[in-house]
């Protein structure tokens, strides 16, 4: 049995998991994500942390952080970074989507021939 959609459109999706740092560690930025089901990856500031434990048992447990995942952010922080290294990335000059597609292409081919991943 397949079900139909209400509307026109294509169907909404909703990520697994946001990758964050200390920046949005707020409790509304998690209780935003905790409401809609997605999972948050965020570490602890050592404020929050310290006031927590400052306040007891009223304090509540720590939320959860996988730190295996929170990895994966900083490669994909790092990669942004050295295309940015590039002026026309990082200026984004060009006028249609394609043709900013293909200057990333360029980029990272000129990236990966400098430092070959093997």
């Amino acid at each position: 049995m397949r079900i139909r959609r209400r509307g026109l459109g294509r169907p909404r999706r909703r990520p697994i998991r946001v990758l964050a740092d200390k920046a949005y560690s707020s409790r509304a930025n998690r209780s935003y994500l905790r409401r809609r089901g997605i999972q948050a990856v965020i570490p602890i500031k050592k404020d929050q942390q310290a006031n927590r434990l400052n306040r007891g048992r009223k304090g509540g447990r720590p939320p959860g952080f996988d730190a295996e995942r929170y990895k994966e952010r900083n490669t994909a922080e790092r990669c942004v970074n050295k295309l940015k290294g590039h002026r026309a990335v990082a200026l984004r000059t060009d006028k249609r989507e394609r043709i900013y597609e293909g200057t990333i292409d360029v980029a990272s081919i000129r990236i990966w021939l400098r430092d070959p991943v093997l």
